[in-house]
């Protein structure tokens, strides 16, 4: 409780500007102190130091940056530093430290995420029908914004003065076109960015109205949802045939499959699985994603997950998909995919085929396998001139990121959906890029370990 308390304190805004005039007026005022002490001052070290602190000022206040109890007090303790550090006549060391302060004292304010939010969100998701993405809007690391009366919210997180939102919105469709209002009335007073990662094709026009957000949003298109009609589904057909062999080499090797609930993984399941994923050729030690994956694989911390697990005929675990649902269960998505370091061909292929038909058995309507990205470059067969650039690029990262494997396996379906797209201001592409890259991409550290499993057993 003290902690929270002095978090709260640190966080009190003691500085703010509430309009775009006070923004405006307070900034050309502070840029014509720097240009009169520039032009007074005959030392170009040391008036290019008071400059470029005035334009660090001057944009933190344009951008409309409140200045918190925590942020003066580490800007004033590093300016009196580099004050001293000036007096002292170590000057370098003295210009950066005053540089310094300003960036302190006009960082961006933090989000911090809430675990006790999870039960309101997990509620949500379970009233969002339609949307593959909604479960993925429970990772821990996210933080909400919720309508006032609560039945509707939006996931994201904050990274270098940008409010990155994750997907569509979740819970009563009805709220929120006032829910996203709020939002960026709540991101003005943080003087955050806002940018959208994964908006649906019918959630686009939340984030069209340059009145509401304060600036426009551009939608920039980066791949398809791959969505089963569980009902319709199946393998007949020529088109299926890659599917079809794919699923009878596991049948041939003598693999089965069982579908348990995450929550409800007894003891020594719970260590097999844990094996799988430690010996699995790659993020057995951390995880990665933002807006299309959950965190926390094993840990029983989400409701609603469950997993569908593949043996081999001496009974060993050969592989494991995860899968979350939302809309009461009309919705159900594949967060990760898991296999055993030389496992057969075709175990994640039998997996899907196989949640499948239990999500028929279930009552489930739609069935997300997974998010392509950029489909459009592998299937393009007269590529232009940037596009076989991206392809080769694509290809060459495939060991890293494997869009193009990814690709391959779910071209198996036949399944591709509407467009996802990023919705942002495209005269900040080179901060925007490094925010959405990072937040995707950067690893985690992943806490699931032999020890902890025995620990806890």
């Amino acid at each position: 409780m003290e902690q929270a308390t002095g978090l709260r304190a640190r966080e009190r805004v003691v500085v703010h500007a509430d309009s775009t005039a006070a923004r405006w007026i307070s900034a050309l005022a502070v840029l014509s102190l720097s240009c009169w002490v520039l032009l007074l001052h005959k030392d170009l070290a040391w008036s290019t130091t008071i400059l470029s602190t005035v334009v660090l000022i001057a944009r933190g206040i344009f951008l409309g940056r409140p200045v918190t109890a925590g942020h003066a007090t580490a800007a004033m303790v590093v300016c009196i530093a580099g004050i001293a550090a000036v007096f002292l006549a170590f000057d370098m060391p003295g210009d950066v430290l005053l540089v310094t302060s300003a960036v302190l004292l006009m960082r961006p304010a933090p989000a911090h995420p809430n675990p006790a939010d999870l039960p309101r969100v997990f509620a949500l998701v379970n009233e969002t029908a339609g949307d593959p993405l909604a479960p993925f809007a429970m990772q821990a690391s996210k933080c909400y914004h919720f309508s006032g009366d609560g039945t509707a919210a939006i996931a994201y997180r904050t990274r270098l003065g940008f409010a990155v939102v994750s997907g569509d919105p979740i819970g009563d469709e009805a709220r929120y076109a006032a829910l996203v209002a709020d939002f960026a009335a709540m991101c003005h007073t943080r003087g955050w960015r806002i940018a959208v990662l994964g908006c649906s094709e019918r959630r686009l026009n939340l984030w069209a109205n340059p009145a509401v957000l304060g600036r426009k949003l551009t939608p920039v298109p980066i791949g398809r949802d791959v969505i089963i009609d569980v009902a319709a589904f199946d393998m007949v057909g020529r088109k299926y045939r890659n599917l079809r062999q794919a699923v009878q080499r596991t049948t041939n090797f003598g693999i089965t499959t069982e579908v348990v609930d995450e929550q409800s993984l007894p003891d020594d399941l719970l260590a097999e699985l844990t094996d799988v994923i430690l010996e699995s050729p790659s993020g057995s030690r951390t995880e990665r994603g933002f807006s299309m994956a959950l965190d926390g694989t094993l840990e029983g911390r989400y409701p609603g997950v469950t997993l569908i697990i593949a043996r081999d005929k001496a009974g060993r675990v050969q592989g494991f998909h995860r899968y979350a649902t939302a809309g009461g269960g009309t919705e159900v998505t594949l967060d990760v995919p898991w296999r055993r370091r030389g496992a057969p061909n075709g175990v994640d292929e039998r997996l899907s085929v196989d949640m499948i038909e239990k999500a028929r058995e279930q009552g489930a309507q739609r069935l997300s396998l997974a998010f392509a990205a950029f489909p459009e470059i592998f299937t393009d067969k007269h590529r232009t001139l940037p596009r076989s650039l991206v392809f080769t690029a694509v290809h060459l990262g495939d060991p890293l990121i494997a869009l193009e494997s990814l690709y391959r396996y779910l071209r198996k379906f036949h399944a591709l959906g509407d467009q996802r797209y990023v919705m942002a201001t495209l005269t900040q592409v080179v901060p925007l890029l490094i925010v959405l890259l990072s937040l995707e991409f950067a690893p985690r550290r992943r806490r699931l370990t032999r020890a902890s499993v025995l620990r806890a057993s």
